[in-house]
């Protein structure tokens, strides 16, 4: 898949045109967000991993096939080890982002199945269901759970979910690569849209 790097950008003013369709990528810091994106594009370092949260402190965007959309990277929210005035830019950054950007179709929201729906992550759909963003749910590390554990841990999130969103969220691997095409056939419909 043809993929490159356009830019970093910290505020509005750096972001590239709103020229094609954008489909955002957001996530609480070590949830698997850089695997998630550098799987889907096949690409062992598009996105920089870490074991160390809150190394995304930008918004990346990348070119994928040739112009024909961009995916854009945001930095994780939650428990990164960063400055509290660093956290707050962040949110008024992704804020500003996620408000303004006309060009965008739907965000990529990351949640890790082994743990509970955060309050972050709440908040972050419930504030995208009422600007009418449209919403991609995705558990990551569904490898790390055998299968019946899994399959009880989906259940149990896909209700609390439901409480907050209609969408049906899919279930990722990064090692295995299950749902790799799933999350791009929800791109291709939102893209459509």
């Amino acid at each position: 898949m043809d993929v490159s790097f356009i830019k970093s950008a910290f505020d509005k003013s750096h972001y590239p045109p709103p020229d094609r369709p954008e489909i955002a990528f957001a996530g609480k810091s070590n949830v698997g967000k850089s695997s998630l994106l550098n799987v889907i594009v096949n690409r062992k370092k598009m996105a920089r991993t870490s074991s160390t949260p809150g190394r995304t402190q930008a918004l990346n965007f990348f070119n994928v096939g040739n112009g024909r959309l961009y995916l854009v990277d945001l930095p994780g929210y939650g428990f990164a080890r960063v400055p509290l005035k660093v956290k707050a830019s962040w949110g008024k950054m992704v804020e500003l982002y996620l408000k303004s950007r006309n060009n965008l179709k739907a965000v990529v929201v990351i949640m890790d199945i082994r743990r509970d729906i955060s309050p972050d992550d709440r908040a972050l759909i419930e504030w995208l269901f009422e600007y009418n963003i449209k919403l991609i749910p995705v558990f990551t590390k569904s490898d790390k759970l055998k299968k019946q554990r899994r399959a009880a841990r989906l259940r149990d999130l896909k209700k609390d979910l439901s409480s907050i969103s209609p969408e049906r969220p899919i279930l990722f691997s990064a090692h295995t690569r299950k749902g790799r095409e799933e999350v791009w056939e929800r791109i291709e419909e939102v893209i459509k849209i």
